[in-house]
């Protein structure tokens, strides 16, 4: 596969392979028409670098977790933390239509129903990442935002569009944790 997004990136040592990794959360490679349902169950056209992303590793923990923020946030004063990205399907808990996904963090949580939450956070359920379109429409580009549950889900953006969102993760000793 010829990369469009990721192709001066380099991969090594970002997703933490694990049996948890694997179980809850790898999916099987997204073809055209799982993409296409999905995205017409979600309501939402998916980013094309979110949907390259996933053609190379479909889901997954990461062992590069954290973003830097500009400002504080329920994590921390300077980044937000990650445990995994959620892959496109069904079939597992952590996945974009899954049992744990981003219809049930609206629906169940009261998330706001603004895009697609693609990753969820250490605080099991308090915080996700976002992407939010609540600027661009459906089907444009969206905005990658943290959204805070214990702040009344209030959002800090993040990064222009998932790309930079990706390329910006950090690994957590690069920052001062006590």
């Amino acid at each position: 596969m010829e990369l469009k997004f990721f192709k001066d990136f380099d991969f090594t040592d970002f997703w933490n392979e694990s049996s948890y990794s694997e179980r809850d959360y790898i999916e099987e490679f997204p073809d055209d028409e799982m993409i296409a349902s999905v995205e017409k169950e979600l309501g939402y056209k998916l980013p094309a670098s979110y949907i390259e992303l996933m053609r190379i590793q479909n889901g997954g923990l990461v062992e590069k977790s954290c973003f830097p923020t500009t400002e504080s946030t329920s994590w921390a004063e300077d980044h937000v933390a990650i445990t995994g990205i959620m892959g496109i399907g069904r079939n597992k808990t952590y996945s974009i239509c899954g049992e744990l996904g981003s219809k049930f963090m609206i629906e169940e949580w009261g998330y706001p129903n603004d895009g697609v939450y693609v990753g969820d956070c250490p605080s099991a359920g308090h915080d996700m990442i976002l992407l939010d379109y609540s600027k661009c429409g459906k089907d444009g580009e969206p905005e990658v935002v943290h959204v805070d549950q214990e702040s009344d889900y209030k959002k800090t953006f993040l990064a222009k569009d998932f790309e930079t969102f990706i390329k910006g993760l950090k690994n957590e000793e690069e920052f001062d944790v006590e």
